[in-house]
């Protein structure tokens, strides 16, 4: 067929149609080619949500309230502000509402009473974690607060709400932990003084909430409470007054103990537990 005909063949076209057809994809003048849609890449972003459905899902506000929030600039994703209609947020993605990070997922609390031989750790690859201990407790994805060391053993608190978290990691209005340490000598009276009234080590002042001999143990056993959340300190405070701890047993998270919790086991907190957490 002529590039000039029509359809049918009748007729010459006008100058202002010469290209009409080239430019609408015509095929030899007929059909239009239609446009082909990447249908593998629509089944890759299968698990992308709307972020006014994601702020939603939170509990932060209705999704037409999320889509006034999202305009005015109140929602970033991976530290960008997100003002567009529509956006959606991928899996992994960080997504914060007015500076706070927000969560689609329930939320869970976790204490866990952790025997020895297992990493305080999220990370693969690092033998038996404390993770593996929790795995059937939530599918959330929660995570340890603080850490106890691979032999080390006691109360561990998982979350993922980052409110509780974020009070459990500040060290001067954080949660207190007590610890039942186990000395390999006796521990003097002067080096008890001393932890208790705080020292200064490398230029930083270590203190402690209280320290005191165990009653009917011998004095190679003492008691510590302390808000730093890591077991590091812990060791360090020894270290620096020659101890070497034998044991290490978080007996108590603020309030929470590991009454009816045996070694190795879990549980969920009550609700009077949570609400008596946000109030310390």
């Amino acid at each position: 067929m002529n590039r000039q005909q029509g359809g049918k063949g009748k007729g010459k076209p006008s100058g202002k149609g010469k290209s009409d057809n080239r430019s609408k994809g015509y095929t030899k003048g007929s059909t239009p080619v239609k446009k082909q849609h990447n249908k593998k890449n629509a089944a890759s972003n299968s698990n992308d949500i709307r972020l006014n459905k994601y702020v939603a899902n939170a509990g932060v506000c209705s999704r037409r309230e999320a889509d006034v929030h999202i305009a005015t600039g109140l929602v970033s994703v991976n530290g960008k502000i997100i003002t567009e209609m529509g956006y959606k947020v991928k899996p992994g993605d960080e997504v914060r509402y007015d500076g706070s990070r927000i969560n689609p997922e329930p939320k869970a609390y976790v204490l866990l009473n952790k025997p020895k031989g297992f990493a305080t750790t999220t990370s693969e690859g690092k033998g038996r974690t404390v993770m593996d201990l929790v795995s059937n407790a939530t599918n959330a994805r929660i995570k340890p607060v603080g850490r106890l060391g691979r032999n080390s053993k006691g109360l561990l608190f998982f979350t993922n709400d980052d409110a509780i978290h974020k009070k459990f990691t500040n060290s001067k209005n954080g949660v207190a932990r007590l610890f039942h340490i186990e000395l390999d000598k006796n521990l003097n009276l002067e080096d008890l003084k001393k932890i208790q009234s705080g020292f200064k080590l490398e230029g930083k002042l270590i203190e402690v909430e209280e320290i005191s001999y165990i009653d009917g143990a011998s004095k190679k056993e003492v008691g510590l409470k302390i808000k730093n959340t890591g077991n590091t300190i812990v060791r360090t405070i020894f270290d620096h007054f020659n101890y070497d701890i034998i044991s290490l047993d978080c007996v108590a998270i603020g309030h929470l103990t590991k009454k009816d919790i045996p070694r190795g086991h879990w549980k969920h907190l009550t609700e009077q537990e949570l609400n008596t957490l946000r109030m310390l």
